[in-house]
């Protein structure tokens, strides 16, 4: 009998036991101290609980709290008003148990997405930033690293936690991310919060929720040849699933972005692919997102128009609504390199022109020329660009990486010269043009710039 009541008695404790681990208020990885949230918006913050169970959120910035109770489904989420950028603080989060999260900042935050040129760290063997990592320590920049994974489905939560930012923190994170950070919060002077989904060889598709690349014929057709790699996901869906889903509920300014390489064997649809990708992402967050992508860099292991053809599908993606996109063809050493090592000046390209177009810091100079239309003059094509309205100018004696063709189609090494913000092209062998090219090769290098010092981007004439 007595070892009837004591099992028995011993069962009740651990029953309790359990019970009281399985009411604990908890929350997801991207929720913890030190992060950044975004300032003057309504954020979420979410986790798991008993169903039933209070709880209570308290925030050391007002003395306002929020109550709500476990769901049958032991989810909970509360929305609380953040103020105007500063910190830290601290928040209280109480249910049987209590959470506290410690030196909390507020500020601007921004995702940092793409594959391996977003990906590149300096601890890839980019020692050209030494002095930069040395210099990093930076009490207003956190970040958020998450790891590589896939999911079948689209998942709750990651791995990973916010760390404030630190020589031997940036030496793994993002070069172009934390550039960009860094810039944002010196111009802004308010703290900044970067979050890492990036993932080296990783087609646009993977990042793309499954059912918009199934349920569009030109997409699935496409993704179904996408060649299997050892070291990276190919299957739609599956990045999304598992490190952007877990995210979509955390408020966020916008997306920097920089991927295309394993995408260049589609570059007739990834336009439409990208454009579904950018949606789908703003759908899940529920707002219209700034999204700043960087355009694919010159390199010569494409075939010859591989690279342009991709280049110009990112192009054609600025229909969108609150895109914007950075040229890089003056910011490579050797063609031969998928990896170009300048990922500062990536980072500063992508800051200013969030600066400008999102916070409203007007500047000159932080868009690419653009082809705008051309006018047959003869023997010559004048090529008329948006944004350059200081003028043009070249690197060099020779403007390079202008063709022009007549009826024909075949194209040959053309003439250029600048007029201000226009450029007049011809070649003596072609009396009657009828279209240019500019750049448009998979590893070319033009050396003509607006006065801003912004590479003119490439373009072609003929639909």
């Amino acid at each position: 009998m007595k070892k009837k009541i004591a099992s028995c008695f011993l069962i009740l404790l651990l029953t309790g036991s359990f019970l009281q681990s399985f009411a604990t208020v908890s929350l997801p990885a991207i929720i913890g101290s030190h992060m950044v949230l975004q300032q003057k918006t309504d954020v979420k913050i979410w986790g798991w609980a008993n169903p039933g169970e209070k709880i209570t959120i308290t925030t050391s910035w007002n003395s306002d709290s929020v109550t709500t109770v476990g769901e049958n489904t032991a989810r909970w989420n509360l929305i609380i008003k953040t103020p105007a950028a500063g910190g830290p603080f601290t928040i209280t989060i109480k249910g049987t148990n209590v959470l506290q999260l410690e030196d909390v900042l507020i500020g601007e935050v921004w995702d940092c997405s793409g594959q391996s040129n977003m990906e590149m760290s300096y601890n890839w063997g980019v020692k050209e930033y030494t002095t930069d990592v040395e210099n990093a320590s930076n009490q207003k920049i956190r970040f958020f690293n998450m790891p590589r994974a896939t999911a079948t489905f689209p998942q709750d939560d990651t791995r990973g936690k916010w760390v404030v930012c630190s020589p031997e923190e940036m030496k793994q994170f993002s070069l172009v991310g934390y550039f960009f950070g860094q810039q944002l919060q010196k111009v802004l002077n308010q703290p900044v919060g970067l979050i890492n989904t990036s993932w080296g060889g990783t087609p646009a598709e993977v990042w793309t929720p499954k059912e918009v690349v199934t349920t569009n014929p030109v997409l699935a057709g496409d993704a179904n040849k996408l060649k299997s790699n050892k070291g990276w996901p190919i299957t739609a869906g599956l990045t999304f699933n598992a490190m952007i889903n877990p995210i979509k509920d955390y408020a966020i300014a916008g997306i920097i972005w920089y991927q295309g390489e394993s995408n260049v064997g589609n570059a007739a649809t990834y336009q439409l692919l990208f454009t579904s990708m950018i949606e789908a992402w703003r759908k899940e967050w529920n707002k219209n997102l700034p999204f700043y992508f960087v355009q694919l860099a010159p390199y010569s292991g494409y075939d010859s128009v591989g690279g342009a053809l991709l280049r110009e599908a990112q192009t054609k993606t600025l229909a969108l609504a609150n895109t914007g996109m950075v040229v890089t063809s003056d910011l490579v050493t050797d063609v031969k390199d998928i990896h170009p090592h300048n990922k500062k000046d990536v980072g500063l390209r992508l800051a200013n022109y969030a600066l400008a177009a999102t916070y409203g810091n007007k500047q000159t100079g932080y868009k690419s020329p653009e082809y705008k239309n051309m006018v047959i003059e003869k023997d010559k094509i004048r090529i008329n660009f948006t944004d350059a309205d200081n003028g043009l100018m070249s690197k060099g004696a020779t403007i390079t990486d202008f063709y022009i063709a007549g009826a024909d189609k075949k194209f040959l090494p053309a003439t250029a010269k600048i007029m201000n913000n226009s450029v007049l092209v011809s070649n003596k062998n072609i009396a009657h043009p009828t279209t240019v090219r500019f750049g448009f090769t998979s590893a070319a290098m033009p050396n003509l710039f607006n006065k801003e010092g912004l590479p003119v981007n490439l373009f072609r004439t003929e639909e």
